[in-house]
């Protein structure tokens, strides 16, 4: 195992890392910029190193810094956590280049499933289905309506580097690529360094579920599913494990394609292979995430597997020890995503100091967070402040363990969609498992309570 990883990363990740490295006894050093001075993992990491200002690109996607201190502090591996360069080759190119180990997958794994177009095409020649679309990223907004037109509107428009529903737009027509094409580059741009775009068809109605994988370069095996579709912008709010749209049979045809896909490509460490299920519950592959998943404790729950032990057992050499038929799923979890945004307005993210916290606990209960009183929100970084997951033997248990949960709730200072998964507890549609990827917009915002 290794001895110092250097924690590439921010927020609840860093910590969930960090906690991960202090199970296994292995020291660990976190960057942060200028505005996570304070932050919480710095306060638990053995050692922190300041890599620049606030904005992402001159810090936590500023490669030849995140390298030096990796290098002046003696890490022998890197954790790039999820974002900001955890799927980047380049980035794990040159930690290979200076002999620090990058926790997660090779160079070529990233390239070929971390790039949307090539991972389309991985995916057609392991045999599974996928959405139609362009071929690979399109040069401009002509090609892109070009496509669009011989596909169908409406279509998506995707970055191809993308990941955590970031420069997507729903194109319902010609105009729309003209006036959101520049929009969606500028967002890919600034999130992932690459500005590459590509066209597939919207499918709608359509449910997003996806399959957790772990590979060891030799063989590769699946954690089961999980359900994604209550979303907004694209981006997660609410998941289960398993996912209510993948019962029985279904779900095994799903997982089995997932690891038949990781499996073609020698694929190591922690991905997730991730699915659009049509009206008919005919299964796409939209995309494969070559990182470790914001949701991944839902799949904990469920398995009792520590995906984050997993990842640096498997980039320390160690076989990974999981068979196939030794992982059962058990339970039902369902995580939900604390942000600190306004449901009321457009999901508007908000920045500020946290007044007052408190968050719940108890049998079923857990909560990843980087957060307490006293916090400075800031404005530069994704709005996410914490993870709620509970966890029951059926999912009418894992319900009310959340009512409880998010009933014991509370986080003033910022405003927060902790009223909106209240509001998702108690309707009927969610309750029966009945909902698609237009839940939220089909959704009205509920009203928030007064402030505390």
């Amino acid at each position: 195992m290794f001895e110092r990883v250097l924690v590439a990363n921010r927020g609840e990740m860093a910590i969930r890392i960090i906690r991960a490295c202090r199970d296994l006894g292995v020291r660990t050093v976190v960057v942060y910029s200028e505005a996570d001075a304070d932050a919480l993992p710095v306060r638990l990491a053995d050692e922190a190193v300041c890599i620049g200002p606030a904005p992402a690109a001159a810090s936590y996607l500023n490669v030849p810094h995140i390298i030096a201190a990796g290098l002046n502090t003696g890490c022998d591996a890197v954790h790039p956590g999820a974002g900001f360069l955890a799927e980047n080759a380049y980035f794990a190119e040159a930690c290979e280049r200076y002999r620090i180990t990058f926790i997660g997958p090779s160079p070529d794994n990233i390239r070929r499933m971390g790039d949307k177009t090539r991972a389309r095409q991985a995916a057609l020649a392991a045999g599974l289905s996928v959405i139609p679309g362009s071929d690979g990223p399109v040069a401009d907004v002509n090609e892109a309506k070009d496509v669009a037109r011989g596909i169908g509107f409406p279509v998506m428009l995707k970055a191809a580097a993308g990941g955590g529903g970031r420069g997507i737009r729903r194109i319902r027509g010609a105009d729309d690529l003209i006036t959101l094409f520049p929009l969606a580059q500028a967002e890919a741009r600034s999130s992932f360094g690459n500005a590459d775009l590509y066209v597939e068809k919207l499918i709608e109605p359509s449910r997003h579920v996806e399959v957790q994988v772990l590979g060891d370069g030799s063989s590769v095996v699946h954690l089961g599913h999980r359900e994604c579709s209550i979303q907004r912008r694209f981006q997660k709010l609410v998941e289960e494990a398993p996912a209510p749209s993948l019962e029985g049979r279904r779900g095994d045809r799903v997982a089995r394609s997932a690891v038949r896909l990781a499996d073609s490509i020698g694929y190591l460490g922690a991905g997730t292979v991730e699915f659009l299920l049509d009206a008919q519950d005919h299964a796409y592959f939209i995309e494969a995430n070559t990182r470790i998943q914001v949701e991944h404790p839902a799949t904990e729950a469920v398995t009792g597997v520590d995906v984050v032990k997993e990842q640096l057992a498997i980039a320390a050499g160690e076989p990974s020890g999981l068979r196939q038929r030794d992982i059962a799923t058990s339970g039902h979890a369902i995580e939900f995503r604390l942000l600190a945004e306004d449901p009321e307005r457009d999901f508007r993210p908000d920045a500020g100091v946290i007044s007052g916290l408190n968050l719940p606990g108890g049998p079923g209960v857990r909560v990843d967070t980087h957060v307490f009183a006293g916090y400075e929100v800031p404005p530069f970084y994704d709005s996410l402040l914490a993870k709620l997951i509970v966890f029951g033997a059926t999912r009418e248990e894992a319900i009310r363990r959340a009512r409880r949960a998010l009933a014991e709730t509370s986080i003033d200072g910022v405003s927060t969609n902790v009223d909106l998964h209240r509001a998702v507890l108690d309707d009927p549609r969610f309750l029966a498992a009945e909902y698609d990827l237009d839940y939220v917009t089909a959704t009205p915002a509920p009203a928030a309570e007064p402030a505390h």
